[in-house]
């Protein structure tokens, strides 16, 4: 039997914590419960935990704060919750490593579905899948990405995902259906605009020219391909 899930949930409205750990517990998840950012990072320093659900607005630090000090140590997937709807947060939240980004008020059904997404993994890993993107050599099997310099490129788990699908299909053209299924679980009730922003963050970290991308590339009204 699989272990359960480990979430680190970090919201300072107490009702809202409150609820939402019992949801987790009865459905299996182990879940630590932090109020404030200072408690999130002091988890997250003392155990590791399979996935962050975040709340944005903290007593004590900002929650994109608790999300970079996180990700200069840590590609553990960072789920946002925020009353924030605008997509500059969302932008920014995403920028910083997050993985999803759920609005208040919010389906807590959605919010599980989202966890079940951020936290899969594939199964199988295919040891032969080595990629140049770039001055970028991609190792989908050692889950690196490392510059020609030796410089280390950090990806999110969710960038992961995307690269995963994208670089198993060279030359061919994949669906954005296909890929927020990869990242999602599902395509369905999900924002396409989400998918956009996750390519944009990779080709800013992979490509020479993120504006004129030649590996990672869009054809309009259809998907994404990977030329080699």
């Amino acid at each position: 039997m699989n272990a359960p899930a480990r979430v680190l949930l970090v919201e300072d409205e107490r009702g809202l914590l409150r609820a939402l750990a019992m949801n987790l517990v009865a459905r299996g998840y182990e879940v630590t419960e932090a109020a404030t950012g200072t408690a999130a990072l002091a988890a997250a320093a003392a155990d590791e935990h399979d996935v962050v659900v975040l709340d944005l607005g903290l007593p004590d630090v900002s929650g994109l704060d608790v999300i970079r000090a996180l990700r200069s140590h840590s590609s553990t997937p960072v789920v946002v919750l925020s009353a924030r709807s605008g997509s500059a947060d969302k932008i920014e939240a995403l920028d910083l490593g997050a993985d999803d980004y759920v609005t208040k008020p919010f389906v807590v059904d959605e919010l599980l579905a989202r966890l079940r997404a951020v936290t899969r993994r594939t199964a199988a890993v295919d040891d032969g899948v080595v990629a140049r993107i770039g001055e970028v050599t991609v190792d989908l099997r050692m889950t690196t990405a490392t510059r020609d310099d030796g410089e280390a490129v950090h990806l999110t788990p969710t960038e992961w995902k995307l690269l995963d699908v994208l670089l198993r299909r060279p030359g061919r053209l994949v669906s954005g259906e296909a890929l927020l299924t990869a990242v999602r679980g599902s395509a369905e009730h999900t924002d396409p605009s989400y998918l956009r922003i996750y390519v944009a963050q990779l080709r800013r970290k992979l490509e020479r020219e993120p504006a004129r991308p030649r590996h990672l590339v869009t054809e309009p009204g259809m998907g994404y391909r990977f030329r080699p």
